[in-house]
């Protein structure tokens, strides 16, 4: 043993005790850079001792300055000498084979060469690889991706990239294999990717992305296990690619058994007081004996958080257990004393089109903070919540002292853009949509978008620019402006809008949600000669100034194909300005229930009043019962009726009982079904009396089945009334092929 140290000793010494002081530097083969900078580079001054070690030092500093491609060093008789082989500079890359500007400048932005810099292999082999991987994400699969040198002059090159794109691979066909223990049309509904058909003829989803099975494999994974199979996972995806461009994707899934939650407990740290959290057991009691979902665990987390906040516990952490026995999962909610740790300071690292500040307002943990691991990793799923990054990754440094942190955030962009759209055609006409959005507009985080609808009886357009965290308050920030035109033939007028919007929406307290809104709106209405003598008297335009606010409790155990828990809402619209003042009020609740995995029913009410101040109710402003509420009946054609026109009321209510049937029918006849009952009415009249109010109560059932079919998802409604008046329009069928999407 005592050998061996002493060798490593004579080794060590070896090294640092031949010094050798330098009194003399000759350096060779610099062209660009000057002798001065190389001596600024390297460290290097005359009449200082330098080592081996020194050298290497030496070395390592003007390797890493990328100007040189070979260095060689000598210390000899107090003379350092410097062999240095230049680089030669990149003149100018060129692009060949995209004749896009937008795409030749990403390309330029994302490569590592860059002009006017050293021209080195390495770097170029990299640069291949990354642009290859950026037509991957357009759906350019079997990109070929190839370089060429032009000597410029005797220093300098061109840098060809030589692109070849050849097809984008479409999506054939999406499987899921394994152990899926859910029907195909449900998971394909969840993920990304699409099968392409002749009706979606503009989503960029269609195209294999690799981006895109990413992103695919983590919705499958979350949603799988937000139904309760706990140990989830896409083990593997592949693709069978053929020559004509047509690929199949498969997903091969292991979902495993589902569990319910059996048992929720808190383990305190002895350092905290046990009163302090004794009122989450009445939290935990409303998520036992329900399937484990990791929504459900977040939404506990929240209120551990505000127990934190609320008595002031800076470095109080948590961190959860979850033991697994038959069928159920038994969790613990661990809470301790975290180091007494402060952050000093956060950087952000690879946005180079998103405003710094875009990324600071989504963390909830600042410099000066305590640091706490739960707060960053919120932090971190805010920000990939925002959609605006492929990747964002976090690594913890030491700071200047023992009780301080350095935070690193690197976010790696991605493209923003969404374009959208569908066609389809049923028994009430035909429809068209057409949608772009940009998720990062500017770089500051903000969505803009565009949409057009169009119908065989009105034509609706919108642009609207959402700020998800307004002057980084945490509050959203909208601003809209939407035209909607109803021009149906058989009515004897038509209807224009075009209202101009501002509002805001935030989270008042737990799921509790407050959106106020000015809205300026101009309604114009042409009538016919055939229209009453009362919608005569509403002709011309009319403008107002409104005051809009909603409060909504969301409870639903997830937004989309929701099981369980409830969503309920009130809004009201009050005149600040207007030539026909009026009132609005709305309340709404939808209620889920699942007893199993076949039986997933739904309760909806909707009540709506619409009251004059001093004038009459405008056409435009009544109340109405869309067609989705009460099946059976045509499009606004109940409730009041002035001549021949349907015009609405002053109250509409409607109560919907709905029962869904997911695997009621075989997988492979991809049909779904769905069974209602529907109860509405629309009444109310402040005109005259001679308008017919018709008010009685309208209700239908039925059936409505939705096919995946070769040429496109069709829908169909096979509905009776039950009870309706003499003046109602009916049908009993309702059908409709295409989708938006």
């Amino acid at each position: 043993m005592i050998r061996i140290v002493f060798t490593v000793l004579m080794i060590f010494f070896s090294n640092n005790l031949h010094a050798e002081v330098v009194k003399e530097i000759t350096i060779n083969g610099n062209v660009r850079v000057s002798s001065e900078t190389v001596k600024v580079y390297g460290d290097i001054d005359i009449n200082k001792d330098y080592t081996k070690n020194d050298l290497d030092e030496i070395l390592k500093k003007l390797y890493a300055t990328n100007f040189f491609e070979n260095i060689n060093l000598s210390l000899d008789n107090g003379i350092l000498r410097i062999d240095l082989k230049e680089y030669q500079v990149i003149n100018e890359i060129i692009i060949e084979g995209e004749e896009t500007n937008k795409f030749k400048t990403e390309i330029l932005r994302l490569i590592n060469s860059k002009n006017k810099n050293s021209f080195i292999e390495n770097l170029v082999i990299e640069d291949e690889v990354i642009i290859k991987k950026f037509y991957q994400n357009l759906g350019f699969n079997f990109a070929e991706i190839s370089t060429k040198i032009e000597n410029f002059d005797k220093d300098r090159v061109n840098l060809y990239f030589l692109i070849t794109k050849n097809n984008k691979t479409k999506i054939s066909k999406i499987n899921f294999i394994g152990d899926k223990k859910v029907r195909d049309t449900k998971l394909r509904d969840i993920i990304v990717s699409e099968e392409h058909k002749f009706w979606k003829f503009i989503s960029n989803n269609v195209y294999l992305n690799l981006d895109n099975i990413e992103l695919d494999k983590r919705l499958l994974t979350n949603y799988l296990r937000s139904i309760g199979y706990y140990e989830a996972q896409v083990i593997s995806s592949y693709t069978e690619v053929n020559k004509e461009g047509y690929t199949i994707l498969n997903y091969n899934i292991s979902s495993g058994d589902r569990y319910k939650i059996s048992k929720i407990s808190t383990d305190l740290d002895p350092s905290i007081s046990k009163n302090v959290f004794s009122e989450m057991q009445n939290v935990y009691q409303d998520y036992i004996g329900k399937y484990y979902s990791p929504f459900s665990i977040s939404k506990i987390l929240e209120e551990i958080d505000e127990v934190i906040v609320d008595n002031d516990l800076q470095f109080v952490e948590h961190s959860v257990s979850e033991k697994l026995s038959t069928n159920s999962v038994e969790i613990t909610f661990n809470i301790f004393e975290g180091e007494k740790v402060l952050v000093e300071r956060i950087d952000i690292n690879g946005n180079r089109i998103t405003n710094e500040d875009v990324i600071r307002s989504e963390l909830i943990i600042d410099e000066g903070d305590p640091f706490n691991k739960t707060n960053l990793a919120k932090s971190i799923s805010r920000l990939k919540a925002r959609n605006i990054f492929g990747k964002v990754e976090e690594t913890v440094e030491n700071g200047s002292s023992d009780d301080l942190k350095i935070i690193t955030i690197n976010v790696e962009e991605q493209a923003t853009g969404e374009i959208s759209a569908g066609a389809g055609i049923g028994t009430d006409g035909g429809a068209f949509d057409f949608s772009i959005k940009e998720n990062n507009w500017m770089g500051k985080g903000m969505q803009l978008s565009s949409f057009l609808s169009l119908r065989e009886k009105s034509l609706k357009g919108s642009i609207e620019l959402n700020d998800p965290n307004y002057k980084f308050s945490g509050n959203s920030r909208f601003y809209n402006i939407s035209s909607i035109t109803n021009d149906a033939k058989d009515s004897g007028y038509k209807n224009s809008l075009v209202t101009l919007g501002i509002g805001t929406r935030y989270e008042q307290y737990k799921n509790l949600y407050f959106a106020p809104a000015i809205y300026l709106t101009s309604d114009k209405l042409d009538v016919e000669s055939s229209a009453s003598t009362n919608l005569k008297k509403q002709e011309g335009t009319f403008n107002d100034l409104t005051f809009n606010y909603s409060l909504t409790s969301d409870e639903r155990d997830r937004a989309y194909a929701t099981t369980d828990g409830y969503i309920a809402g009130f809004e009201q619209s009050l005149p600040l300005y207007a030539d026909a003042p009026y009132i609005k009020n709305t309340i709404y609740r939808n209620n889920y229930y699942s007893f199993t995995d076949n039986v997933i029913t739904a309760v909806k009410f909707y009540a709506q009043a619409v009251n004059g101040i001093g004038e009459d109710v405008r056409l435009s402003k009544r109340a109405d019962i869309p067609s989705s509420r009460i099946r059976g009946f045509e499009s606004g054609k109940i409730g009041p009726k002035d001549g021949a026109d349907f015009i609405g009321g002053n109250y509409a209510a409607a109560l919907n009982f709905e029962t869904s049937l997911p695997n009621l029918f075989p997988e492979s006849s991809n049909l779904d079904l769905n069974l209602f009952l529907d109860f509405a009415n629309v009444w109310g009249v402040d005109y005259d009396s001679s308008i017919d109010e018709s008010n009685e109560l309208r209700s239908s059932t039925g059936i409505a089945i939705d096919f995946r079919s070769p040429i496109g998802p069709m829908s169909f409604i096979f509905a009776q009334d039950l009870s309706k008046a003499d003046t109602d329009k009916t049908e009993s069928f309702n059908f409709r092929l295409g989708a938006t999407f």
